[in-house]
């Protein structure tokens, strides 16, 4: 009951059990009602004491508008009291002129008689309560007394009185609150993980929070007092010093409002990269100026790395495209001369497919190295993309200066480059491309230099080419051919010609090359030099290929069921078929879809494919010879093979080049290039066909060699499929060899 927690206050003041209740609990500070603790913060419990004792009320309360909490003296709790001092309308009697009000008897008071606090435990009868006046004169809540007997009248000394007290609890609570929002606020810069810091107008440091003091590296309470110059380097001391005295002098901080990039001295003087938000006001105590400093070394050190990243190759640490082009640009932009080289690197996808990425990057290293040492200061070496570098020599648009350069850097291919274990050899084809002659934009000048490596490499490799007005314009003919090429494969106009090869000893047929033509509907029958390059080097490469194998096969089929013996028929492979690493597969289903066996095909694999044994091409063809199919090794002997190569090959065959063929009889070098290729092939226990023979003394030195096959225009050139039936035919009726005059005429 109400009559057990309160008891009638005296002049002598609270008793052991008047302390200030709050519901809910721990409003500003006040202790909560549920545990009757008390926490007077702002010093209103005694306030209250003054408040009842001026009364001679059993109750004393302070209640504030919004949220319906009251504080009241006392453990006990009167919700409603605001509610009941703002009942007016019908007993205007109760409100005085200066806005306190007064209620004699609320039961006798028509609007109020119903309220809580008059019908319930509480019993309230006598009510005086004054406003809590805020800055603006709004009312902020409202310091009331109350009795459980109605009274006839309060004596106006006693409501001057509350009204002084109510301006002192108004002000208690206004500092209590401005109190409690600076220990939030302190709080909050204690606990924030951002450095914060605030200066006075000469400098001095008044506040660093933990933040700030570890991230400079000072010990707790170490800045306070010190001039905020200790954190600025010194070669910016002048312009801090002018900026502080233009603040004070009352001007606009130019940093105010703004987030920069600076640098901060720390404790060890050692400098630290930092983000500053500058933040500047006025009090009575004069200029203060805030600042939330964020490390920004991380974010730099990553901000590099992407630069990095943007302008330099992962793999080899070189420059790369992005950069290249930014130098062009700005060359071309100050109308300065340069000059480009593209480098395509052969044999650099060989290493990485071969031996791993880890032999490859290593590689690159040491050419890097090895192409860095061949240039001039000022020369700039980047990696383009793949196999490709490109190195920009700025100030210099000299062909000759350019040629000159190029062969330098071709020496650097001579030797074999040591990779751990690995003898490693690499070539390369030079493009180039001169700053201001062959393009306006970088990217045009990259493109001209790019078609200029696309012709040294047509040219075998190895060898310098300067760009001309004339490679753009074969370019697009190029481009023009393969989009033709398309609708030839589309309209079934490629086609297979078959070229004998014989037994020299017996002059019949044990086989034959398979070889594409196009049959163009307006040019006439093509030969492979005018389109095959512009196959291999695009996607259309695989599809033929395929489609060359299952014809050959079909091919050999109708002759067989025609009653013709067709030995066994070699196909030509594109290096994108030995990269998918299907071809036995493919190989397997063409025999067997036209019902031929192994032994009736043969494989032809070209040297430079040869170069980038990797396992993905080396387990097909394993597979292949296994099962009987025979792989011969074309035009070996023209490139960079080693003979350690033919170990790594599953092969049956090997093929001696028509260029060591042709001069044969006269030139000494060639005649041992061939009986050693002969010697090779009979001690690795290899069949040996020797291509391009035209003459009966070609054809009689390799027979005192001990060559056996042999493929020629002697023989015949390539054939028409119904023509090389013809041949089949012929030799089918005649056991010994024929007459010479014969095959031509065949042919």
């Amino acid at each position: 009951m109400l009559d057990d927690a309160i008891r009638p206050t005296g002049a002598a003041g609270p008793t052991d059990r008047d302390t200030v209740a709050t519901a809910p609990a721990g409003c500003l500070g006040m202790a909560s009602a549920d545990t009757c603790e008390p926490r007077d913060t702002f010093g209103l419990g005694r306030l209250l004491g003054f408040a009842a004792d001026i009364a001679d009320t059993p109750i004393a309360a302070i209640s504030l508008l919004g949220g319906n909490r009251e504080w009241l003296r006392g453990c006990a709790s009167l919700p409603g009291l605001t509610d009941f001092a703002h009942a007016r309308g019908a007993c205007p009697h109760g409100i005085e002129a200066d806005g306190a009000v007064i209620v004699h008897d609320a039961l006798a008071d028509p609007l109020r008689r119903t309220h809580a606090v008059v019908t319930g435990e509480a019993g309230i009868r006598f009510y005086a309560g004054v406003p809590l006046l805020g800055p603006k004169g709004d009312i902020l809540g409202w310091l009331s007394v109350a009795d459980r007997l109605p009274r006839a009248a309060f004596p106006g000394r006693a409501r001057t009185r509350l009204k002084r007290l109510a301006r002192i609890a108004t002000e208690r609570l206004e500092a209590g609150r401005a109190g409690a929002v600076r220990d939030h606020a302190h709080s909050f810069m204690g606990a924030s993980q951002f450095a914060m810091l605030i200066s006075d107008g000469v400098g001095t440091i008044r506040l660093a929070n933990p933040a700030c003091e570890r991230m400079l590296g000072y010990e707790p309470g170490a800045m306070l007092g010190l001039n905020v110059r200790v954190i600025v380097p010194a070669r910016f001391h002048g312009p801090h010093t002018a900026g502080m005295a233009a603040m004070v002098a009352g001007g606009t901080p130019r940093l105010a409002g703004k987030s920069v990039e600076v640098t901060a001295v720390k404790r060890d003087g050692t400098e630290l990269p930092i983000e500053l938000s500058l933040s500047s006001w006025r009090s009575e105590a004069g200029l203060a100026i805030g600042a939330v400093i964020r490390d920004s070394s991380e974010r730099r050190n990553r901000d590099a790395r992407l630069l990095r990243l943007a302008h330099q190759d992962p793999r080899s640490g070189l420059p790369n495209r992005n950069r290249v082009v930014e130098e062009l640009g700005a060359i071309q932009a100050g109308g300065g001369e340069a000059t480009v080289l593209a480098l395509g690197v052969e044999g650099l996808r060989g290493a990485n497919d071969s031996l791993g990425y880890a032999i490859g990057d290593a590689l690159l290293e040491a050419l890097s190295v090895r192409l860095t040492a061949r240039l001039d200061a000022g020369a700039l070496l980047a990696r383009i993309q793949g196999d490709e570098l490109a190195v920009l020599l700025p100030g210099r648009a000299d062909p000759l200066a350019a040629q000159a350069c190029a062969q330098a850097l071709v020496s650097a291919f001579a030797e074999p480059i040591q990779v751990g274990d690995h003898p490693l050899h690499v070539g390369v084809a030079i493009g180039a491309a001169l700053v201001p002659n062959h393009g306006s934009e970088a990217e045009e000048v990259l493109a001209s230099a790019d078609l200029a490596l696309h012709q040294a490499r047509r040219d075998g490799g190895r060898c310098f080419r300067l760009f001309e007005p004339a490679m753009r314009s074969a370019e697009a003919a190029r481009r023009d051919l393969l989009d033709r090429l398309r609708i030839a494969v589309e309209l079934g106009e490629l086609e297979l010609h078959y070229q004998p090869q014989v037994d020299i000893e017996t002059g019949r047929i044990c086989g034959s090359e398979a070889l594409i033509r196009w049959r163009h509907p307006e040019r006439g029958l093509l030969l492979p030099g005018e389109f095959l390059p512009a196959i291999e080097a695009s996607v259309l490469a695989l599809s033929v290929g395929w489609w060359t194998i299952d014809e050959a096969c079909r091919q050999t089929a109708a002759w067989r069921a025609s009653g013709l013996p067709a030995a066994r028929v070699a196909v030509n492979l594109f290096g994108a078929q030995l990269r998918a690493g299907t071809l036995d597969a493919v190989v397997a289903e063409a025999l067997e879809r036209h019902g031929l066996a192994p032994a009736d095909i043969e494989i032809e694999v070209t040297e430079t494919t040869a170069l980038r044994p990797d396992d993905t091409m080396l387990r097909p063809l394993r597979n292949l010879h296994a099962s009987g199919v025979g792989i011969a090794f074309d035009d070996f002997g023209t490139g960079f093979a080693s003979l350690s190569t033919l170990k790594n090959f599953p092969l049956t065959k090997l093929k001696i080049d028509r260029s060591f063929v042709r001069d044969l009889l006269t030139d000494p070098f060639d005649a041992a290039i061939v009986k050693g290729m002969l010697d090779i092939g009979r001690g690795l226990d290899l069949h040996v066909i020797a291509e391009g023979i035209e003459t009966a003394e070609q054809e009689a030195a390799l027979r005192d060699m001990g060559c056996r096959l042999a493929q020629g225009f002697r023989y015949g050139k390539a054939l028409e499929p119904h023509v090389f039936a013809s041949r089949l035919a012929a030799d089918a009726g005649h056991p010994a060899a024929l007459p010479l005059a014969d095959l031509r005429q065949a042919s």
